[in-house]
């Protein structure tokens, strides 16, 4: 008692929005709370009629009692509206059936109608009627169907044809210009002239007129129908006044077409009642520029056709970006939405993604709806243009619903449980009920007043439980074309959720049709029942304001601001993307430079320093012993003795003093002679320093100057071997025999001799780059004495120190040169090594993002930030394996809020980039292999070079690259490329055995001179 007394103080106090209005009386929608409700379950009222609204709920016959009886003691009339229910719940629906009168209010006096019998209902609507699980299986369905229409090897039998359209990207604000948009699709055509502009009162303005398009033409000839297209054109472009112009132009064709590229559709079947002869098989554009060309009196540029959906889309994508579903609920009915492009399978290439026209009108044709359609949907099907096709469409569009309770109410009627059995001639003709009618029968207010007016018209003389069952029938009918759409929804949004591999999805559709306009309760049950299929994504359904034509024209502007964005951005690349024959100008530049640094007048003023090493020999295999290792060339620094240990170097350190500096080094090695237990040996030690030096001897190496972002005080022009003694000294814990000081470069290249004989090059390829090779003595003139080879560390980053690669430099580059802690020194390095390349892609973004090609034109604080797109990104984005979804990922993490359009330009950059990078670095190989070859004499040489370093390693593309550019500009040398596995770090300890061994040597000569 005390519940049902609840419950009528809830009617009392319901607010106005809570309320519903039919004819003069007032109904309620009531959500009984869970404790009332039984296991089993009732669908209620709001999808039957519209008295008193229960929302799927079954409560017991003793609690029904109780609450009629309380509402009725409150004075509040109530109306039981006819219910169904499951087989487990019949028992409970029958006591109910026979416990409840239906009563509906005026003012205070009640009146009587009865309850109509579950046998009506079951007989002819309960198979109309879904619950969520067959809604949930439907959905399943149709992904299936959409995954068949994607495949190469299922697109041909699939119901489902998921077509390209070739549109690969929505709106984004930036468009702009004047366009005309055709749009054919149903009995009216409709032109438009649509001026998009920069202006955020009123961007998009927009002049239109409709043309008939005559049942003749309609079911006549291809030249007739594209003859009438043309001629409504030449007649708007004569009252806008522009036939001296030859204007873009779209083309919403809603059909379903077979495209290959965006101005061009194959048609491959007519719908919408459409039986056109000589079309079917044609390109749609040709046939209308034949038209148009016949004429002769204007011309038009036809740069897209697209499809009504794709145009919904396309138009509700101008005002939310976030817009990437478009869907048609009309005459027809039809989904597209953008699908990644790795899935689509009749489309090559992998970046980005594309809008897939579904044509799901066409789902179930394969039978695999056979068990949800009524004897009502087959008897539409035989009786329309295309039996056996567009099944779907014939479920659930506007062109058919009018039709289909038209046959329930004859069929009703036949068997005399409406009006009273007449049949009239009316009532029998098909088309005499429209979809129009349905919704008008369906209006909270009026719905019952204009449902007695239509049947009236029909001469059947509906009585007012006639109204009130054929409202129902109506109801049943419409809710089942919005389950449907709102399953076949369900499958897109699902995919849409998959394919971004988000736990949420957010996202908007766009939606155009007259159904889903003018119906008064669709788009509320079609929002409803989406977001209960599919609770896990926020859903923002767009109304398409203007029509799919304005989305032509929008598939129009964008397409023409893609092309000179294209074009823009190739051109910004273009500078990057260097030909052969200025790669062999780089390679004969690496000569020259050579030639002047190995050189005893030219040496000072050289940029490639050509650093003789002192190092005469590679490793014969004969050394042995315990060789410390030190190895300092970047933000880190290693302690190697047969174990290594990684010491980081702060900031501060690296840009503090000298004496700084070699005490943390210090300190770092005893840490590791404590960790290994030697402090009391006196080890011979390797030194690996990865900055220019000039050296006298193999234990001597005077800086000539920092680089990689070192800058440390009263180190240049200083010996760092001495450096490193003093600071043992200062620590007075250790002592050690320092015997070489080498470059990393080197170190690699004696790793890697020690594997491979014939390994006499060694190339670093990471934070910085550098190579080094072993040159006759007689061309170092900068060396006392001919006979035999010497190492000579190249220096190669300061190639170009002296303006002659400022040919292809780019301002890019010059940008980071300027930025860098070395200006206008190493600038060969800037351009190729990893420290660099992702600040010259930051500098590109940032040029492209002020162009507003990238981020919609707004520059974040990250992306400002210098440092923030390291090297490694690069290489991440452009991994083989990384679709856009993970490119995004990539840019997000740093801030950057990408679209896919965006990720396909950022890869495209880094792509470019690290091409020229990898390029480059293989001319300066050229020059340094061939150089070997001649002064060999040879004619064709075989030689290894050893590898190391971050950029050569981990980019999906730089070796590759790199070793087809030394291929293609050496070609009279076989070059193999071996990877150094234990870095610079092994090169010292064996250049330090190797000097060993050598001391060794020179002293057993000196004592049999003794």
């Amino acid at each position: 008692m005390i519940a049902a007394q609840l419950l009528a103080y809830y009617f009392t106090e319901l607010k106005d929005d809570q309320v519903k209005k039919v004819s003069d009386y007032n109904t309620f929608t009531v959500l009984f709370p869970l404790e009332w409700v039984s296991s089993a379950r009732v669908d209620a009222a709001d999808s039957h009629g519209h008295w008193l609204m229960v929302d799927a709920i079954c409560i017991s016959i003793c609690l029904w009692d109780i609450v009629a009886h309380s509402l009725t003691k409150c004075g509040i009339g109530f109306v039981m509206s006819y219910v169904t229910c499951s087989a487990a719940s019949s028992h409970t629906y029958s006591s109910l059936c026979e416990a409840c009168t239906m009563l509906f209010i005026s003012g205070q006096s009640f009146s009587s109608y009865r309850l109509y019998s579950s046998n009506i209902i079951d007989k002819y609507l309960y198979s109309m009627r879904f619950s969520d699980e067959t809604l949930h299986d439907i959905k399943c369905r149709f992904r299936r169907e959409l995954e068949n229409g994607l495949g190469r090897d299922t697109h041909t039998t699939a119901t489902v044809k998921m077509l390209p359209t070739f549109v690969r990207s929505i709106p984004d604000g930036s468009e702009k210009g004047d366009f005309l948009a055709l749009d054919l699709g149903g009995s009216n055509f409709r032109i438009l002239r649509v001026k998009v502009t920069q202006d955020k009162k009123q961007p998009v303005q927009m002049e239109s007129l409709v043309y008939e398009t005559p049942e003749d033409i309609i079911h006549g000839s291809g030249t007739q129908l594209f003859d009438h297209v043309a001629e409504c054109l030449g007649d708007f472009m004569e009252k806008q006044k522009i036939k001296d112009k030859k204007l873009p132009v779209g083309f919403t064709f809603s059909f379903p077409c077979a495209q290959t590229k965006l101005d061009e559709a194959v048609l491959v079947t007519w719908t919408k009642k459409f039986k056109v002869s000589g079309v079917e098989g044609m390109d749609v554009v040709k046939l209308l520029n034949k038209a148009i060309k016949k004429r002769g009196d204007y011309e038009a540029d036809i740069m897209a056709v697209v499809n009504d959906t794709t145009g919904t889309m396309m138009t509700c994508g101008f005002d939310d970006q976030r817009c990437e579903v478009g869907i048609i609920i009309g005459t027809g009915t039809n989904a597209c939405y953008m699908e990644e492009l790795r899935h689509i399978d009749l489309v090559e290439g992998d970046e980005g993604r594309m809008c897939i026209n579904t044509e799901w009108g066409a789902f179930g044709d394969d039978g695999s709806l056979e068990d949800l359609r009524t004897e009502f949907d087959r008897e539409i099907d035989r009786g329309s243009l295309n039996p056996g096709k567009q099944l779907f469409e014939k479920m659930a569009s506007g062109m058919f619903m009018g039709e289909l309770v038209r046959l329930i109410l004859v069929k009703m009627a036949k068997e005399g449980l409406l009006f009273e059995g007449r049949i009239t001639p009316e009532l029998l003709t098909k088309g005499k009920i429209e979809t129009k009618h349905v919704s008008a029968i369906e209006k909270s207010k009026e719905g019952l007043t204009k449902c007695k007016e239509i049947l009236t018209r029909l001469g059947v003389e509906p009585s007012q439980e006639d109204c009130v069952a054929v409202q129902h029938v109506c109801t049943i009918v419409s809710f089942r074309s919005a389950n449907l759409i709102a399953a076949t929804l369900g499958g897109i949004l699902t995919r849409l959720k998959d394919n971004k591999g988000v736990a949420r999805l957010r996202t908007t559709v766009g939606i155009d049709g007259s159904m889903y306009k003018m119906h008064p309760q669709y788009a509320r049950r079609l929002h409803k029942t989406v977001r209960r299929l599919v609770p896990d994504s926020d859903v923002r359904f767009l109304l398409s304001e203007s029509g799919s034509a304005k989305g032509a024209a929008m598939v129009t502007a964008v397409a023409y601001r893609l092309a000179d964005q294209t074009r823009q951005i190739a051109q910004t690349l273009a500078e990057f993307r260097l030909s052969k024959a200025q790669l062999l100008e780089v390679k004969k530049r690496m000569r020259t430079e050579i030639e002047n640094g190995l050189g005893k007048k030219t040496h000072d003023s050289a940029t490639v320093k050509m650093l003789p090493t002192y190092v005469r020999s590679t490793p014969d295999g004969t050394e042995n012993g315990d060789f410390l290792a030190l190895d300092l060339g970047g933000t880190n620094f290693r302690v190697l003795l047969m174990h290594n240990k990684i010491y980081a170097i702060p900031i501060e350190v690296m840009q503090g003093t000298g004496e700084e500096l070699f005490d943390h080094i210090v300190h770092c090695i005893s840490d590791f002679l404590d960790y290994m237990g030697m402090k009391s040996a006196r080890l011979p030690l390797g030194f690996t320093f990865s900055f220019p030096c000039h050296q006298k001897s193999l234990d001597a190496g005077i800086l000539v100057n920092w680089t990689k972002g070192f800058k440390c005080t009263d180190c240049e022009g200083e010996d760092v071997v001495e450096l490193l003694r003093e600071g043992i000294k200062r620590k007075e814990e250790f002592d050690l025999d320092v015997v070489a000081v080498v470059n990393d470069t080197v170190g690699t290249m004696m790793t890697c001799a020690y594997e491979e004989p014939t390994c006499e090059v060694g190339l670093i390829a990471g934070t910085g780059s550098n190579a080094c090779y072993m040159e006759e003595m007689r061309n170092i003139e900068t060396v006392e004495g001919n006979e035999g080879r010497m190492c000579v560390n190249m220096e190669w980053g300061a190639f170009g120190d002296n303006g002659c690669l400022d040919d292809i430099r780019t301002q890019y580059d010059c940008a980071v040169d300027e930025n860098s802690l070395n200006e206008g020194k190493q600038r060969y390095e800037k351009m190729c090594s990893g420290m660099y390349l992702g600040e010259i892609v930051r500098n590109i973004l940032i040029d492209l993002t002020k162009r507003g090609f990238l981020f919609r034109g707004k520059i974040s604080e990250t992306l400002k930030t210098r440092g923030i797109f390291e090297t490694k990104f690069l290489s991440q984005i452009e991994s083989d394996r990384l679709a856009l979804l993970q490119v995004r990922a990539i840019l997000q993490q740093l801030g950057l809020d990408s679209t896919c359009d965006d990720s396909i330009i950022v890869k495209e950059v880094c792509s470019t980039v690290s091409l020229r990078a990898a390029q480059i670095c293989g001319a300066g190989m050229a020059g340094v292999v061939d150089k070997i070859r001649e002064n060999r004499g040879l004619d064709h040489l075989d030689v290894t070079v050893g590898v190391d370093g971050t950029l050569y390693k981990l980019h999906p593309h730089f070796s590759r690259i790199f070793h087809q550019t030394v291929k293609e500009l050496a070609p009279k040398c076989n070059v193999n490329f071996l990877l150094s596995e234990d870095g610079s770090g092994k090169g010292a300890a064996l250049i330090t055995a190797v000097g060993c061994r050598q001391r060794a040597q020179e002293a057993q000569q000196a004592a049999q001179q003794a």
